[in-house]
């Protein structure tokens, strides 16, 4: 199987992670193994535990680490992450990385139904199983399907589009990518068809749902910090303002010392910073990068160490 991945932000992200070649280190979005390759070289006595929910990444992965004794690939979420280190008998590691986002694989291949380039069935599903991008414009109400549209796309033609969704699929089925992309732009006033491609917030919007992108996030920067030993350190590279907010806030928050009004002459409160913060903003892809690799234009790295 062919799985063309450049992997982004690969220097900074092996760099943010200060890698120990004793550590125990988690990349709990494998991909093509361009970041877990990286880290493996780097270890001696060390472990790695690749992880991905997608079947044909864990495939490609297992064998472009196959070379690597230390690595370990494992299909699994990385929201699970916890619970994948219970299975390993393992409390604590010393890094976690996060690369977000879809694949050059997944949006490459037509019959997974990321992209709105070619005409293929209408899927979006990382995992490959469950819930797909079919049935949720073929199912969803329309107030909800407008909801998603506009809070994970930022599109502000939400409601005529779903309106439009409902509408089609009152007559017939939709079924492929090409279907739903002529939907969207038969939906959105004349103006905004000019635009690069009118279908690419919504797009983003019904993948975002279809795989509960923002949901596993949110978990995840919950449970990370959990599962680093102190000086342990979460590298996370998003590709949309949605989830980099995300990860500014929470980082932001556990970064936090004392509350206590600043007139107060003493701390009461008794907080303490939990993490210190690596990137005091994030890092995002030089010129060098964004010529070789146009989709890296919008990743951004933040890295944080516990305390």
């Amino acid at each position: 199987m062919e799985f063309h991945h450049i992997s982004v932000l690969l220097h900074e992200c092996i760099e943010g992670l200060a890698i120990k070649p004793d550590g125990i280190y988690v990349d709990g979005t494998a991909g093509g193994a361009g970041h877990s390759r990286e880290i493996a070289k780097r270890l001696t006595t060390g472990r790695l535990f690749a992880l991905d929910r997608d079947p044909d990444a864990v495939e490609i992965a297992s064998d472009r680490l196959s070379a690597y004794p230390c690595a370990q690939v494992i299909h699994a979420n990385f929201a699970d992450l916890k619970q994948v280190l219970e299975n390993l008998h393992l409390q604590q590691v010393d890094g976690v990385l996060l690369d977000l986002g879809v694949s050059s694989h997944q949006l490459d291949v037509a019959e997974r139904g990321f992209s709105y380039h070619a005409d293929a069935p209408l899927d979006m599903r990382m995992s490959q199983e469950g819930y797909s991008a079919r049935d949720l414009v073929n199912t969803c109400e329309e107030t909800e399907l407008a909801r998603i549209l506009f809070e994970y796309g930022e599109e502000k033609f939400s409601r005529r589009i779903a309106a439009a969704i409902v509408k089609e699929r009152q007559q017939h089925p939709i079924e492929t990518t090409g279907q739903l992309s002529e939907i969207i732009r038969n939906a959105v006033p004349a103006k905004s068809r000019r635009e690069k491609n009118p279908s690419r917030r919504s797009f983003q919007a019904i993948r975002i749902a279809v795989n509960s992108e923002l949901d596993n996030l949110s978990k995840a920067l919950d449970d990370v910090f959990d599962c680093l030993k102190p000086g342990g350190r979460f590298a996370v590279i998003t590709f949309h303002s949605l989830e980099d907010r995300m990860v500014k806030q929470k980082f932001k928050s556990m970064a936090q010392g004392c509350t206590c009004p600043p007139e107060f002459p003493v701390c009461v409160c008794g907080n303490k910073p939990k993490i210190k913060l690596i990137t005091r903003k994030p890092i995002e892809a030089g010129e060098e990068e964004l010529a070789a690799n146009p989709r890296s234009r919008s990743a951004k790295l933040r890295v944080a160490e516990k305390l």
